[in-house]
């Protein structure tokens, strides 16, 4: 290592000696053309232009060196310091910066072509050819490139004249084609530099013409010729593109034709190659970084079994995306358990935390992967050392590495002995996990990735079980329990059974004594556990104790109940009789309005009666309005069904047949009216949509769009507010009632992300069934039901939390009509064995910063609408008798006159859910017989007349 430091200074001092020259070779270039009059005029602004953008570039590069400072894992930091380097020159800074970078991420292939070209540049001495050797090295090692491969051997080629030069590039030939050989589009150029570089070694063993080649040169003559055949022969046995025009250069070049086995394998060859050149098409045309097209290339190759082209296919893919952790995971994983190469396997691991570092799950997978193919200890402790340095990106992941690093050092301890070195790095490492993860994990996160305390009982389950130690098992549960923990009852009933299989029963007995003080979840359990405990092993007089505490907890925890369950009834009462004075305040403002409105539209009527009778009396003929000119205001046409433009004055009786004109346009009001109204609509050929977003554009063209499928569509009619904003719901009426039929088959079709829903359009007074809801009101054991999700939670983002408890059908988040997230969804999985585990393993997980609640869907019930025939209890009766057919109004206030109001008499309460009979003023009145209606004029007397 010294030896390779003080060979990179020495490097370094020649690069600037050799800048150092360039400049001053530059300067005296440029003396001698001012001298001679041959340099071009520099104007004082191009250098001020100059000056500046180098300073500003010095100052671009100082902020992002003082970032990598900060931040040594800014990816694109690094990429844009590298760059800007380049842009100015700084030959000695750009290889330091590129140095660094390569020590945490492996580097892309362009970054590391560019690297290479400058260093070759720059070391073209023999000298410093080793040095260019150790890059490429470290530059193959990275990703698999065909590209830097073929530059390697092409640089390799250079120094063939040294001792040994020759092995060495057919040495290097030889590891590009086993890595690339089989690359699909570029494997190709790989094996033709290989043969191009023997014909070239087959040019010089040649005799000249004329000349009788000796016995040493005819076999070096032959042994080239096979090295030539057999490179065809190997080249022809790989499915690549374009390989028939390799088979033509090999039939032209062979003297004596095509050997049957090289056809043989060719054909084959040629086989497979059209079987994976829809997947190399559909990559040459996707836009990068073809992910899925990779992904699809993969799983053709996984069935096809060959293991050197699943490798290759893999690399290809992470070359391109090398920044996707799960498709490093899918790689690893099929190492692990299929090829099981040590040297790939851990180099492959190597990689994949190299360019993923901040993935818990690759870093975990390395350590297995170490201790599975015996790597001494010191190697995986550094590993793990460099997985607590890699910035993990939740609280968790730390809890989970330093599960699987207790776990290596566990195995390696042998119990059989009392004590021993591995057994106290173990407990040192506990220790160790637990100050890391109070004073590292809690201060970066803010809380605590181990709540549960997981890491503390599984050494106090080492402790009991290997070590016999119960003393430090128990200190290590009043630990946990100290941390919040005591308040559970499924924590006491963990360490109550550590005791049951370890200890005695005096510390079982303590242990469910203080359960039944402590827990305030679950105390009935808890206190049936203690009962349960004390009748199999307690005396009488244990049992009494028993029986007095569980009694003595379980009263307490009532009236706890009890008073919480007072105080939530209070303070609901106290807000419900807020919300009533705010509806009825607003009722009364409301009432207030119209009834001022109403006023003011009396009077004008009653005066614009006075003019219409004055009018008619001078003429029976209607009048025109005239203003200043000739411009009509108001024109009255009469018809044969009364006044067209206005009501008709008071006397008004519709006269004789008059004007056509008239008559049409009398006519054509009815009819409109008609189209306007939806009762009048026709139901065999309508349908009903519903829960459309009230912010979608252009509802009727999009309808029409939709619909269109099911059949020639008369109109479509959405329904808008008084503002002119969209309700959400519209009318499709179709020609044919065929078409209905097809529309309802769109039920459920998403619109602009919200489920449509069609409904056929009937009479619902005629058919009381469609009045109901229909849904499942019983529990639902295969699906689960999850609130307290971030609004910001997409469907695709629960499916992927999900997917790992089981196999998802569906996933549906549950939104207002707006479209709004309310932070709840349902998940459908595909058995119940599957739901249960999901909401064990989910419930109360931490998702964005929100603690969810999952449990298994129980829709509650809702109350049964009125059907035919379908006896309904009093209770369910009294509000309508009460209120009227349609219940209660909004407001709760009376539009009825003051002096109509009849004197009713005081519902009776209602006992065991019966009401008793009732009897109000107004029947008896109607009994008696029935009053005299009231006409308009006399309801008008009474709303003016104060």
């Amino acid at each position: 290592m010294a030896a390779s430091s003080n060979a990179e200074q020495t490097q370094l001092q020649d690069m600037e000696e050799e800048d150092a020259g360039m400049e001053e070779r530059e300067m005296e270039s440029d003396g001698e053309e001012e001298e001679e009059g041959m340099g071009v005029e520099d104007s004082d602004d191009e250098e001020d232009d100059s000056s500046e953008d180098e300073k500003e570039n010095e100052a671009e590069i100082q902020r992002l060196e003082e970032q990598l400072s900060i931040n040594a894992f800014d990816y694109n930091c690094h990429v844009d310091l590298i760059k800007l380097l380049k842009q100015e020159g700084e030959l000695f800074r750009l290889r330091k910066a590129r140095q660094k970078m390569s020590e945490l991420f492996p580097l892309t292939e362009e970054i590391w072509l560019d690297w290479l070209k400058d260093e070759i540049r720059l070391t073209e001495e023999e000298p410093n050819r080793e040095k260019v050797y150790e890059l490429f090295e470290r530059a193959v090692n990275d990703y698999i490139c065909p590209d830097i491969w073929l530059e390697y051997a092409q640089y390799s080629i250079g120094g063939m004249g040294s001792p040994g030069g020759i092995d060495r590039v057919r040495a290097i030939f030889e590891r590009a084609v086993t890595a690339v050989g089989l690359h699909m589009t570029k494997g190709q150029t790989v094996w033709e530099a290989y043969r191009e570089f023997e014909n070239a070694i087959l040019s010089t063993v040649q005799p000249p013409p004329g000349r009788i080649p000796s016995h040493e040169e005819q076999k070096l003559l032959n042994t080239q010729l096979e090295r030539i055949h057999t490179l065809f022969r190997r080249q022809l046995a790989v499915p690549l593109m374009d390989m028939e025009a390799t088979y033509a250069e090999y039939e032209e070049w062979s003297e004596h034709g095509v050997p049957e086995t090289v056809i043989h394998q060719y054909k084959k060859a040629l086989q497979q190659m059209e079987k994976c050149k829809s997947f190399e098409e559909s990559l040459m045309v996707a836009e990068p970084p073809k992910l899925a097209e990779y992904q699809g290339y993969i799983d053709f190759e996984l069935k096809e079994g060959d293991p050197a082209r699943i490798q290759i296919t893999f690399e290809r893919t992470l070359a391109e995306n090398c920044l996707v952790p799960d498709m490093w995971a899918k790689y690893t994983t099929y190492l692990d358990r299929q090829l099981k190469i040590k040297d790939l396997v851990l180099s492959t691991h190597e990689r994949a935390v190299r360019n993923c570092p901040w993935t818990m799950g690759l870093w975990k997978s390395y350590l297995l992967a170490l201790e599975r193919h015996g790597a001494d200890h010191q190697t995986v402790s550094d590993v793990f050392e460099k997985a607590l340095n890699a910035g993990f990106i939740q609280a968790t992941d730390y809890v989970e590495i330093w599960q699987a690093y207790l776990d290596y050092l566990r195995r390696r301890v042998d119990f059989s002995r009392e004590s021993s070195k591995e057994l106290e790095e173990l407990r040192g490492a506990f220790s160790r996990s637990l100050d890391y993860m109070k004073q590292d994990v809690e201060e970066r996160f803010g809380e605590s990735g181990d709540p549960s305390c997981i890491i503390m009982q599984i050494w106090a389950r080492i402790e009991a079980l290997h070590c016999k130690n119960m003393q430090k098992a128990r200190e290590l549960w009043d630990n946990i329990m100290t941390k919040g923990n005591a308040k559970f009852a499924n924590m006491w009933l963990e360490y109550y059974n550590l005791e049951r299989s370890y200890g005695d029963p005096i510390h079982c007995r303590k242990a469910l004594h203080r359960a039944v003080q402590c827990t305030s979840d679950y105390p009935e359990h808890v206190c049936e556990v203690l009962l349960t405990f004390e009748r199999v092993e307690g005396s009488l007089e244990d049992w009494d104790v028993a029986v007095q505490k569980t009694e003595t907890r379980l009263n307490r925890i009532n009236e706890q109940r009890a008073k919480a369950a007072e105080k939530e009834a209070n303070l609901a009462r106290q807000e419900e009789e807020r919300a009533e004075q705010r509806r009825k305040a607003k009722s009364e403002k409301k009432t207030q309005k119209k009834f001022q409105k109403g006023t003011r539209t009396g009077e004008k009527r009653k005066a614009e009666q006075d003019d219409y009778q004055d009018e008619w009396n001078e003429d029976s003929a209607p009048k025109r309005h005239r203003g200043n000119g000739d411009h009509t205001t108001d024109e009255y046409m009469e018809t044969e069904t009364g006044l067209f433009g206005r009501n008709a004055p008071p006397g008004y009786k519709p006269g004789p047949p008059g004007n056509k004109k008239v008559q049409q346009a009398a006519a054509a009001t009815p009819q409109r009216q008609k189209d306007d109204n939806p009762e009048l609509r026709n139901d065999n050929t309508s349908v009903f949509i519903s829960n459309l977003a009230y912010t979608l554009e252009e509802p009727e063209s999009k309808l029409r769009t939709l619909f269109e499928t099911c059949g020639p569509i008369t109109q479509i009619r959405p329904v808008f507010s008084n503002k002119g904003t969209f309700k959400g719901y519209c009318y499709v009426q179709f020609e044919s009632p065929v078409s209905v039929p097809e529309a309802l088959k769109l039920d459920r079709r998403e619109v602009e992300g919200r489920p449509m829903f069609v409904s056929p359009c009937v009479d619902k007074n005629k058919n009381p069934d469609f009045k109901v809801f229909k849904y499942n009101t019983s529990m639902e054991k295969h699906k689960i039901f999850i609130s307290g999700l971030p609004f910001s939670c997409t469907k695709e983002q629960l499916e992927e939390l999900c997917k790992s408890h089981g196999t998802i059908k569906e996933v549906r988040l549950v939104t207002y009509r707006s479209g709004k997230p309310k932070g709840l969804a349902y998940v459908e999985f595909a058995d119940e064995t599957q739901a249960s585990q999901a909401v064990l393993r989910m419930d109360g997980m931490d998702v964005e910063g929100n603690k969810i609640s999952v449990a298994i869907s129980n829709p509650p019930r809702r109350n049964m609408m009125d059907k035919p025939g379908t006896s309904r209890p009093m209770s369910d009766m009294m509000p309508r008798q009460v209120y009227g057919s349609r219940g209660r109004g909004r407001t709760g206030l009376s539009l009825l006159p003051r002096s109509l109001h009849r004197q009713s008499a005081p519902v009776s309460k209602v006992e065991n859910g019966t009401a008793a009979e009732q009897v109000t003023a107004s029947s008896a009145a109607n009994a008696a017989g029935e009053p005299k209606p009231l006409s308009n004029s006399d309801f008008a007397r009474m709303l003016l007349n104060k």
